[in-house]
């Protein structure tokens, strides 16, 4: 055998390593991207590898001078790039659901909702069960809930099911409530409600842990059916701009089609996964530990979802005093501080970060007292726990957040959706600690944002939208709800990038358009940050690039 001259075995080592290194260089972008020291970056021109990783990004000089020669070029022509923007806290299969669904979100009447229902039945004959999602009693001015005599007027013949806009309630039709057995007789379970008329009787809708009484009785879902919603949530994901969302609570069968789709390259968004509950999903999926990193950071399972209380549109919301607008009720609580700090306590010593939601001020308050005994005694301080949604706070435990090191996880469009409600149900008092945003970025809180789609649209430009101006899409009220806990829009940028990164220790590889990091970038149809904040909310999103591959195009 001839041995090669080392120099010359250098130079066709050299040309087989440049021949493999694909780059790609993004050139005349108008692009923007935060750093580590929070300082807002401009550029023109992005490189990255053909594994998806940056190598340089800056002018086009700098870019050119470290990207290969034979680099495949992308010319943006002036639009705008963004780093890949992160949602903390969604529901992938059940943004499938409601995009395969009843969708009853824009129903603005009782009439409305239930001409929808009757049209969906006529167009669906083949179906056992109706289902769908989105209803608002509070949106109908009805003063109270619907019940199922309204439904059974336009859907008798069929048992339908719909979920409430927030999912802690849903709403049934007498044929729903006969197959799963509901008669007077039946109790209200532990942390949950079915709503009765004078008699006792059940009027149709069930909150929170009231729910299982009919859903356990719904048709099971088939594998194929799962992916069909997978596959309808991704899409709809990249084409919002979304690169990562936080699963807010999956089991063994979601988990499994995450694997399947990240080795199979289907999945095109990166996913923070958190086992819901501490039962026997999490005792089987828990055997080997945290999952910190899987398939190229494409997914990761070394989180726990938990519940304290319901949610505010429905008087589920554990408060610490009787709600303003309903003396009787101080919400639910869905489990004893026993209960639920054993149920933590399991979760941290397993290695795992703990993610509670936690709407009313008792509920924050019994978690963050559970955070406060356990994080110290299982030395889990570096898992950045969680509270998800932190929505009415009362404000001396506000900053039992920082001190504790816990993580807020809030969603900006709750407030704007909420507004027409919220002050009514705690009060101006305590409304002082709600949707309180800025007093947590004072104290120095890293807010990680999402949208809990699909109680909110998916869409970040809306979150982003109502975090920095505190109104609705119609830009209403005029000055912004309680405008003082407005955010930046640095900060809003920051809070769906690097902060939502950070809440899922992810920070290092995504979050920022540095080197190093994966290229999950958006590029966008107008400039973020010279347009009027009014506008924000109609931003489009025209291409969507997941490690340096594209998702998503607009055609």
């Amino acid at each position: 055998m001839r041995l090669l001259p080392s120099s010359l075995f250098a130079l066709l080592a050299g040309a087989a390593l440049a021949a493999a290194h694909a780059d790609t260089v993004i050139d005349n972008a108008n692009g923007y991207t935060l750093n580590g020291k929070n300082q807002l970056l401009r550029f023109a021109s992005m490189a990255f590898d053909d594994k998806g990783r940056i190598i340089a990004v800056g002018s086009a000089a700098q870019v050119r001078a470290k990207a290969a020669r034979a680099a495949r070029h992308v010319d943006l022509h002036g639009q705008t790039v963004l780093p890949g923007l992160i949602d903390a806290h969604g529901h992938v299969f059940g943004l499938g659901e409601q995009l395969s669904q009843l969708d009853l979100a824009l129903s603005a009447s009782l009439a409305d909702a239930l001409k929808a229902a009757a049209d969906y039945a006529a167009a669906n004959p083949s179906l056992a069960w109706l289902r769908g999602r989105g209803w608002n009693q509070e949106i109908w001015k009805l003063g109270r809930f619907p019940t199922a005599a309204e439904l059974d007027a336009v859907v008798a013949d069929r048992p339908i099911w719909l979920e409430r806009v927030d999912g802690h309630a849903a709403w049934a039709n007498t044929r729903a409530m006969q197959l799963a057995g509901i008669t007077r007789d039946t109790p209200d379970p532990a942390g949950g409600k079915i709503v009765r008329d004078a008699a006792g009787n059940a009027t149709g809708v069930f909150v929170d842990a009231a729910q299982g009484l009919v859903a356990r009785i719904l048709p099971k879902q088939t594998e194929a059916a799962a992916r069909a919603l997978l596959d309808r949530a991704l899409a709809n994901i990249a084409a919002v701009g979304l690169t990562s969302v936080h699963d807010a609570g999956i089991g063994v069968g979601q988990d499994r089609l995450y694997r399947d789709y990240a080795d199979h390259g289907k999945l095109s968004a990166r996913v923070y996964a958190m086992i819901g509950d501490v039962g026997p999903d999490f005792d089987q999926l828990a055997q080997h530990g945290p999952l910190t990193t899987y398939a190229n950071d494409h997914y990761a399972l070394r989180a726990v979802k938990l519940y304290a209380d319901g949610a505010l549109g429905s008087r589920g919301a554990a408060l610490l005093a009787p709600y303003s607008d309903e003396p009787s009720s101080h919400g639910l609580l869905f489990r004893t501080d026993a209960d639920i700090v054993a149920l933590m306590d399991k979760a941290m010593r397993r290695g795992y970060q703990v993610n509670v939601h936690a709407i009313g001020d008792a509920g924050n308050r019994q978690i963050l007292d559970g955070f406060d005994k356990l994080v110290r005694q299982t030395g889990s301080a570096a898992q950045r726990h969680r509270i998800e949604h932190a929505q009415v706070v009362a404000l001396e435990d506000i900053p039992r957040f920082k001190s504790i090191g816990i993580v807020p996880s809030m969603q900006p469009t709750h407030a704007t959706s909420d507004m027409n409600m919220a002050e009514q149900r705690v009060g101006p008092q305590r409304i002082q600690g709600a949707y309180a945003w800025r007093t947590f970025l004072k104290q120095g809180s890293r807010i990680a944002c999402g949208s809990d789609f699909p109680v909110e649209s998916p869409n970040p430009f809306f979150g982003i939208h109502a975090a920095v101006t505190r109104q609705d899409v119609a830009g209403q009220p005029a000055a912004g709800w309680y405008p003082g806990q407005a955010m930046t829009l640095k900060e809003a940028l920051r809070c769906f990038t690097l902060d939502a990164a950070y809440a899922a220790h992810q920070e290092n590889s995504i979050g920022s358009l540095e080197k190093g990091k994966w290229a999950d970038f958006i590029v966008i149809d107008r400039d973020l940050f010279t347009m009027p904040a009014k506008d924000i909310h109609a931003v489009g999103v025209l291409q969507t690039w997941v490690g340096g591959r594209q998702v998503f195009e607009k055609k």
